[in-house]
């Protein structure tokens, strides 16, 4: 039974085991769900999903199994791209009228409805009371005078939609979701393990502990307060810029703003390079030539404590890598980017790789060799939320 539902969740990346199929195949024997198909959507995301950062990849595959979103995928794509407009249109007394009229359907109607639209529409719209589109009085689209309708795209009009097509509410919760700001901040907290407490009397207050005794007092409040950290954490950050890059600049931005207005630190050093580390880093993303630092400078100044990360995309043609002229912007100073990329991981035993684009082994392509290369030499990881956490785990390990 629904063994093509089973199916399509493996393949939106659910871990679903046979235990927990069998669980809900169970549930559906002793009639749980009653029938409801709402309360079997809720049922089996409770036996089936471990974690809440895979209600998104549920929410998918449930659409595409029972709604049959699939089929409909490249209309609603091409109607999109329609109806991406940033500003509301102007709404005429027409409009007004059709909003009355279409209060009197019910949600099966306007399903039935947009999907004839959808199907049907191969032209753009704007205003009107018939088909998908921006402003106007149709039931369909968004900035609309509808409440009867379904929003497409945007923002509502009038928050009353029967439905939000496209809409994932979960996928804030995914940790194969690139990072945002957030994120980032929540990463680098981790990092506080590094600190050393301070000989000196408890005064921090430990909220854990707190809640511990707390509990044990049969919820009468009992404060536990602990000795002050001091940082001990020191970081040295380097950016890829410019080229394959510019699409992650504001990620980048993100990271270095989460990185710098964190407390966690002892000390960050932020250099920048471009597409691989040779002889020298540069003191700013413009990556201009002379506006650098030495290699060996590094080295001499930051000692071997210091924790590494490096993000990039790897993307470089294998030469820019190997060759000892590989460096077409400065000077390689007799070593290749590999060879100076060696010296990084001899010197700090703690480098970690975070890569946007990261393929894995996976995927694997020959064109994929300075990737390959890279990732065998250092601990590389995609800079999403579960790649952080792996990248922040490995730096914490004391060997």
């Amino acid at each position: 039974m629904f063994l093509d539902f089973f199916d399509t969740l493996k393949r939106k990346g659910l871990d679903v085991s046979m235990t927990e199929w069998l669980t809900l195949m169970d549930a559906l024997d002793k009639g749980l769900v009653e029938s409801d198909f709402t309360r079997f959507y809720y049922v089996s995301r409770m036996i089936l999903v471990k974690s809440e950062s895979d209600y998104d990849k549920f929410d998918m595959a449930f659409a595409e199994y029972f709604k049959d979103i699939r089929s409909e995928d490249a209309a609603l794509k091409r109607v999109l791209e329609w109806l991406d407009k940033g500003e509301e249109m102007e709404f005429d007394q027409q409009n007004q009228e059709m909003y009355s009229f279409s209060q009197t359907r019910n949600s099966d109607d306007v399903k039935r409805l947009f999907r004839e639209r959808l199907s049907e529409q191969n032209s753009e719209h704007n205003g009107g009371n018939h088909w998908i589109g921006t402003s106007g009085g149709s039931a369909f689209g968004h900035h609309g005078r509808n409440v009867g309708g379904i929003r497409v795209g945007q923002f509502g009009g009038m928050q009353s939609a029967f439905q939000v097509m496209g809409e994932h509410k979960y996928q804030d919760f995914r940790n194969d979701r690139v990072l945002n700001y957030r994120q980032f901040q929540v990463a680098f907290r981790r990092l506080r393990q590094y600190s050393s407490r301070l000989d000196v009397p408890k005064t921090e207050l430990d909220i854990d502990k707190t809640i511990d005794k707390t509990c044990e007092n049969g919820g009468y409040l009992q404060l536990e307060f602990d000795r002050p950290r001091k940082n001990t954490v020191k970081l040295l950050l380097l950016f890829d810029c410019g080229g394959t890059m510019i699409p992650f600049m504001e990620l980048c931005n993100e990271l270095f703003q989460a990185v710098h207005k964190a407390n966690h630190f002892k000390d960050v050093q932020t250099y920048y390079f471009h597409n691989c580390i040779y002889s020298k880093v540069y003191k700013t993303p413009e990556c201009e030539t002379g506006d650098w630092v030495d290699m060996d400078y590094l080295f001499k100044h930051y000692d071997k404590d210091y924790k590494v990360i490096i993000v990039g995309d790897a993307q470089m043609a294998p030469e820019e890598l190997l060759d000892r002229n590989g460096n077409y912007r400065g000077p390689n100073d007799g070593l290749s980017g590999y060879e100076w990329c060696q010296l990084l991981t001899q010197k700090y035993k703690k480098c970690v790789w975070l890569n946007p684009r990261y393929h894995g082994e996976l995927t694997r392509m020959h064109w994929m060799e300075s990737e390959d290369k890279l990732a065998k030499l250092f601990h590389m990881y995609l800079l999403s939320v579960d790649g952080l956490k792996e990248a922040i785990t490995y730096l914490m390990k004391a060997k």
